[in-house]
């Protein structure tokens, strides 16, 4: 413990300046445990890195307040993003804060603050002092530890001992996470079901503005979604291939990161395309392509392509989610660099088409051309990706665990 004690240390001195720039006194003060108007009464925390996980299990979190009705939250996550989203749900008996840091002092002071009861985080974010310090159970949804993960926790093998002999529920999102926290001291008490909490990820209806309808016919629109550096000129090389047997294909180009906008734009216009951008044009007009540079609207894209490449997958990112395409019954094309998502991008082989190069990319897109086979490969999909555990299980474990509100 004293190890983690003086990484922990070390940590702070980098993030509260880099707190106090980002986001002032208020923010550098909620980093330190303090700050908000906490309502009375205990409260559980609930924490998420930030909005992808958070997203992940907000259906649990939904469920739990209707289950629990005298449930007061404190929900906190380590991004901006994550707060902006966890903000804009305006869940009722919720408050949103950013997440302390763990010296065990902040620790000590958020959970005195709140009157924290419980501890639910979710995926990888184990924090040695939240775990050891929370006055109640600790449980842990869609738990992550990968290879390289273990490894480290186990050079440490005290304090991995510690943390995780103190869980009291974990449900890990795959097999082999389960299998490296039990190797680490996880009890088998503790060990609940499987649950990737990305499979039970519910699609949002939203609402598409007429003339985004108009612009992009479902069958006609294939979506790249959060590629990254590397991976357009691939994507647009592909564009232009299948066009020559489909001119009438329509392309949204979702860059992971919207900051990359400019760049984007640039490599769109060198290659000869006309370009419309989310951020200044709310349709795309005759655009040959339509750069979604915005943040927070990818439900939006899903609901409007046919066909979805799923981005991080043909460079050496790991790649992204196939659940929410999936959800919304897309026909699937992958790179493959699919190491974030073995498991489902596994259970995806002969539904989903992996490719590799801008050829291989438009000749997926040609053979999905068919609307009735981007209906097929979607809705397989979407079968295939199914949660095992679903949420009400979940949710029992939890309600199971949680002490009355007194």
């Amino acid at each position: 413990m004293i190890v983690y004690r003086l990484l922990v240390s070390l940590f702070a001195l980098f993030a509260l300046p880099a707190a106090l720039r980002r986001g002032g006194v208020a923010l550098l003060r909620a980093r330190l445990g303090g700050g908000g108007a906490p309502t009375p009464g205990p409260h559980l925390w609930w924490h998420g890195a930030s909005n992808g996980e958070l997203a992940s299990a907000r259906p649990v979190l939904d469920a739990l307040l209707q289950a629990r009705r005298d449930l007061h939250v404190v929900l906190t996550a380590n991004s901006a993003t994550g707060l902006d989203l966890a903000r804009g749900w305006a869940l009722e008996r919720v408050t949103v804060r950013p997440a302390p840091l763990d010296p065990a002092w902040v620790t000590r002071r958020f959970i005195r603050r709140w009157g924290v009861i419980a501890h639910v985080t979710l995926e990888s974010e184990l924090w040695p002092n939240r775990v050891r310090l929370c006055p109640g159970p600790v449980i842990v949804l869609g738990a992550r530890m990968t290879e390289r993960t273990a490894r480290g926790w186990a050079r440490l093998p005290r304090l991995a001992a510690d943390l995780t002999g103190r869980l009291d529920f974990v449900s890990a999102q795959d097999a082999a996470s389960a299998e490296r926290l039990s190797a680490l001291g996880l009890p088998p008490a503790a060990r609940g079901p499987v649950a990737d909490l990305k499979a039970l990820y519910m699609p949002p209806q939203p609402m598409i503005p007429q003339a985004l309808k108009d612009a992009f016919p479902r069958a006609q629109t294939w979506l790249a979604a959060s590629t990254h550096d590397g991976e357009e000129a691939i994507v647009l090389d592909a564009h232009e291939a299948a066009r020559a047997t489909d001119p009438a294909l329509r392309l949204i180009l979702a860059p992971r990161h919207a900051a990359r906008g400019d760049a984007v734009e640039a490599l769109i216009t060198a290659r000869g395309f006309s370009v419309a951008r989310r951020s200044r044009d709310p349709a795309p007009g005759n655009a040959d392509v339509y750069l979604a540079d915005t943040m927070g609207e990818m439900p939006l894209w899903y609901a409007l392509a046919g066909r979805v490449f799923v981005g991080g997958t043909l460079v050496a990112r790991g790649g992204h989610t196939p659940y929410e395409p999936a959800a919304f019954g897309a026909a699937l094309l992958h790179g493959p660099d699919v190491t974030n998502f073995a498991a489902p991008f596994a259970r995806l082989k002969g539904i989903a088409i992996s490719v590799h190069d801008a050829r291989s990319l438009a000749a997926g897109l040609s053979a999905l051309a068919p609307p009735e086979r981007q209906r097929d490969a979607g809705q397989r999909a979407a079968d295939a990706l199914r949660a095992e555990t679903g949420v009400d299980g979940l949710v029992r474990e939890i309600v199971n665990r949680l002490p009355p509100v007194s």
